[in-house]
C-alpha cells in the first residue's frame, strides 16, 4: 500500500530532516576534531574509551542510521526509483570503498572496514525488504536485531563475517558499525516513519518550519561531509603540531585517571581497582607501552604484554 503525505511532493525535502540530518553531521565532526585533538596530543581527554564519549559517539552514529530508516520510507512512499536508487547506492558504495582503502594506507592496524557509511549502503538494500512488511514484524526484526549480538560466538570470529558483529571480541578498527545491533535502530527509523504515516497527523507545522540556512546546507550536503571533513581535520591539526607542537602530557597521570575511569564503570570495588591501576601504569610505561597506549592503538603483541602486566599487578593486588 503506497501512502502519500499531503503538500509534500514526492521530490520535495522536509525542512525538519535535513535540520535533523545537519544537526547529526556537526556532532559527527566536533566528534572527530576532539578525536583528531587527542591523537595529536592536545587533549587527554580518552575519547574513544570515556563513557560520555562513547554515549555521545553512538548517539549520533544511531541519529544518523535512524535518518537512514525514515529516508528510506519518505523516498518511496509513492514509488520506487530503482535508478535513483542505484545512483546513490553507487555514490555509497565508491565512498565507503575509498575510506577504507584510505585508512588501510594511514591506520594500517585499524583500518575502517565497516564504519557507519558502510554501514548505511548495506543497511539500505536489506531496508528495502521491511518497506512493505507487516509493521509488527519490522519493530520485531529491529527487536531481534538489538539482541542478537547475545548470540556472539567463535564461529563469527573471521574475516568473513567480522562485520556482521556477533563475534565475541571488539576488532581492532577506527570505526566499528557492525550490522547487529545497529540495523536495528535503522528498521526503527523505518517503523515509526510508517507508523507516522498510517496515524500520525498529515502535515504537521513543524515539517515545513523556517530551519537556518547552514543547519540545512549541512544535512543536504552530509555525505560531501562526510568523506572531506576528516581528512581536512585531521591535516590542519597535524600542520598545527608543526607550528605548535602539543604540550608533553605526563602519562602516569593521565593512565590513573582514564584508569580509574573504567574502574568506575566496571564491577570491581574500586579502591582495590585503582590500586592495580597504580601498578600497571609504571610497569606500562617502562615497557614503552606508554605512547601507544595513549593513541588506543596497542598491536596484539603489545596488547598482550599490556594484558600480562594487568595480571601481574592482579595477582599482586592485596585482598579485599
Amino acid at each position: 500500500m503506497q501512502v502519500s503525505v499531503p503538500a509534500v511532493s514526492p521530490s520535495a525535502r522536509l525542512p525538519l530532516i535535513d535540520a535533523a540530518r545537519g544537526i547529526t553531521v556537526a556532532a559527527m565532526v566536533i566528534y572527530h576534531f576532539c578525536w583528531d585533538l587527542r591523537y595529536f596530543g592536545y587533549i587527554a581527554s580518552d575519547v574513544e574509551g570515556a563513557l560520555p564519549w562513547r554515549i555521545f559517539a553512538h548517539a549520533t552514529a544511531g541519529a544518523f542510521l535512524f535518518i537512514v530508516g525514515i529516508g528510506l520510507v519518505l523516498s518511496t512512499r509513492n514509488g520506487f526509483d530503482r535508478r535513483r536508487f542505484l545512483r546513490r547506492l553507487g555514490v555509497l558504495v565508491a565512498a565507503s570503498a575509498a575510506i577504507t582503502i584510505a585508512t588501510y594506507f594511514i591506520f594500517p592496524d585499524s583500518y575502517i572496514f565497516f564504519g557507519v557509511l558502510h554501514h548505511i549502503a548495506v543497511a539500505s538494500v536489506l531496508g528495502l525488504a521491511f518497506l512493505r512488511t507487516p509493521i509488527l514484524i519490522v519493530i520485531g526484526a529491529a527487536i531481534a536485531c538489538f539482541f542478537a549480538p547475545l548470540l556472539a560466538s567463535p564461529a563469527f570470529d573471521t574475516p568473513a563475517l567480522l562485520w556482521l558483529g556477533l563475534a565475541p571480541v571488539f576488532p581492532r578498527t577506527n570505526d566499528f558499525v557492525p550490522l547487529f545491533p545497529w540495523f536495528g535502530v535503522v528498521l526503527a527509523g523505518i517503523a515509526a516513519t510508517r507508523l507516522w504515516l498510517l496515524y500520525g497527523p498529515r502535515d504537521l507545522p513543524i515539517l515545513h518550519a523556517s530551519v537556518p540556512r547552514p543547519i540545512l546546507w549541512t544535512g543536504r550536503q552530509s555525505l560531501l561531509i562526510y568523506l572531506l571533513h576528516q581528512p581536512i581535520l585531521f591535516g590542519a591539526v597535524y600542520l598545527a603540531t608543526l607550528v605548535a607542537p602539543p604540550p608533553p602530557i605526563e602519562f602516569a597521570p593521565w593512565f590513573s585517571n582514564m584508569c580509574g575511569a573504567q574502574c568506575a564503570e566496571s564491577e570491581l570495588d574500586s579502591d582495590e581497582c585503582q590500586q592495580i591501576c597504580d601498578c600497571v601504569g609504571p610497569k606500562a610505561e617502562a615497557a614503552g607501552l606508554s605512547a601507544p597506549l595513549f593513541l588506543g592503538q596497542l598491536t596484539d603483541d603489545q596488547n598482550q604484554e599490556y594484558s600480562a602486566l594487568i595480571g601481574q599487578c592482579e595477582a599482586a593486588s592485596p585482598p579485599p
